[in-house]
This record gives C-alpha cells, sequence and structure tokens, in this order.
C-alpha cells in the first residue's frame, strides 16, 4: 500500500478533554497524541471510553471541554467536513452498508474527499483502489456483492475503503473483529507497514492485549474515563495494571523466544487437571 505524502500533518493530540453522552462524563481530562509513523493502542475494559475517545478524534463526537488539534497548529473543528476526511479516516465498529453495492464500489467511496467538485475527478483513485483492495485479500472479489460477503470479509472491505481514503492518520476501532488468525496477523502487519513505511499515524482500539503488545508503540490503558496508565507496551502491560483495570488477576511474562509480552488472564477453569 503506498500512500502519498501528507506534509505538515505530523499528528494530533487532545489536551484535558472530557466528553459526555447527556449528562454523563464518560471520557475525564483525557490528554493523548498521535504522531507520524507511530502505532499508538488504546487499549481497556468495556464503557471504559476507548471508542469514544476516537471517535472525538475524528470529529464524531463533540467534546464539553478541551482541545483536539493537529501539530501544525490546526484546531480540529477548524477544517470543512472535506479537508477533514483528508486528514483522517476512521474505521468505526458499526456501520451500515447501502444494498446494492459491489466490493469494489464500497471501496471507491474512500476516495470522496478526493475528487474535484466540478467534474468529480480524482486522478490517483483507481490506483489508491487497486493497492487497498491488494492489500486487503479483496482483489478477487471485486464484482461481489458487499452483502454477499463473510463478516471477516466485509470487515476487510470497509478497511479497504479506509485505505483508499489514503490519509494522513488512520483510526481503527476493534480492526481485527470477525477476523479468521490469517487476517487479524495480516492487517497488523499492515497497521505496522502504513506507520513504518509511509508514516502514517495509527490510533487503534484493541482488545486483544498480545497484539497491542505486538503492534504498538506506545500504549494507552482506559479505565472509567481516564487514562491511567501510558507508555511503551512493556511499561504499560504490567500484571499491576492489567490487573487492577480488568478486575481479575492477569499474568503477564516475556515469551522466551521473540521477547514479546503474553497476557493471560486467570479464572478457576485455569486451576482444572487436563483429563
Amino acid at each position: 500500500m503506498s500512500a502519498s505524502p501528507h506534509p505538515g500533518i505530523d499528528g494530533l493530540s487532545t489536551r484535558a478533554v472530557d466528553i459526555a453522552y447527556g449528562r454523563d462524563v464518560v471520557v475525564r481530562a483525557a490528554s493523548i497524541s498521535l504522531t507520524a509513523g507511530t502505532v499508538t493502542a488504546l487499549i481497556g475494559p468495556n464503557g471504559s471510553g476507548k471508542s469514544t475517545l476516537l471517535r472525538a478524534l475524528a470529529r464524531l463526537h463533540r467534546p464539553v471541554s478541551g482541545e483536539i488539534g493537529f501539530a501544525d497548529g490546526t484546531d480540529l473543528r477548524a477544517l470543512s467536513t472535506t479537508d477533514l476526511a483528508r486528514r483522517i479516516t476512521l474505521l468505526s465498529q458499526h456501520r451500515t452498508t447501502p444494498d446494492g453495492l459491489s466490493v469494489q464500489e464500497l471501496v471507491e467511496f474512500g476516495r470522496h474527499p478526493h475528487r474535484s467538485r466540478l467534474r468529480g475527478q480524482d486522478p490517483g483513485g483507481a490506483a489508491a483502489v487497486r493497492r487497498a483492495m491488494a492489500a486487503t485479500g479483496l482483489t478477487a472479489l471485486a464484482e461481489w456483492p458487499v452483502r454477499a460477503l463473510s463478516g471477516g470479509q466485509a470487515q476487510r472491505a470497509w478497511l479497504a475503503s479506509c485505505l483508499a481514503q489514503d490519509t494522513a492518520l488512520l483510526l481503527l476501532d476493534e480492526p481485527t473483529t470477525f477476523l479468521d488468525l490469517r487476517y487479524q496477523v495480516e492487517i497488523l502487519d499492515l497497521v505496522r507497514d502504513l506507520a513504518d513505511e509511509h508514516g502514517v499515524g495509527v490510533g487503534v482500539v484493541l482488545h486483544d492485549l498480545d497484539q497491542a503488545g505486538a503492534v504498538a508503540d506506545r500504549v494507552l490503558l482506559l479505565e472509567q474515563g481516564r487514562v491511567t496508565a501510558e507508555g511503551t507496551p512493556d511499561e504499560v502491560l504490567t500484571a499491576d495494571n492489567l490487573s487492577r483495570a480488568y478486575d481479575i488477576h492477569v499474568d503477564v511474562r516475556t515469551d522466551p523466544v521473540d521477547g514479546r509480552i503474553r497476557t493471560r488472564a486467570l479464572g478457576r477453569f485455569n486451576a482444572r487437571t487436563p483429563a
């Protein structure tokens, strides 16, 4: 996947952001940064505010206080919808697919911000769509109706649409959901390639802690709407942090073969004697 240069867009950050649903504040005083060429994983229990914070970064949820802005000094609120879509793309958990679309047509939707207003021209669009479909393993399914896809295939089609949008910042909300093991690994490999080879800043919500430890440069742990730990995977994915956050004993070890973090929540079934 080849990404075009994005001069001047080196990252996005929040400062002391509060986010609420009605009167209920669900994210409190969150200050985070997404930087070019870096993968930042957001982890934490259900309801801790991960997805809400990600949506706020895409301007889909307005904070009640605090600031969100780009490294070049641009306030998130100051951009037009089109300009914002040229800087940030979000793969959310909940999406509605219109009837009658083929896979290629869905991926082509990602090029909408780049089309000229007068004639709808997009010189780089066809190549971007081909790259995105190849990167997600969908080339052979280009003419398939989206409605005919499995859950994992549909997830990859939506991700391909995000990749075709070709932005400097990519926000992914549980991108490995519904995917089998092969495509989970390939999607995470693609995330690393986007950061390492093309300088894309990636913010990703993950429930799999081992995946977060393997793919991320930085990890943010959220609990009840607050960022309670931030740093490298080694600094954040500790037994104390995870056991406290998830309210269950979590064993954390380093794999002797590859040096990566391995986590395991210990329940009663762990004590069973093998048959």
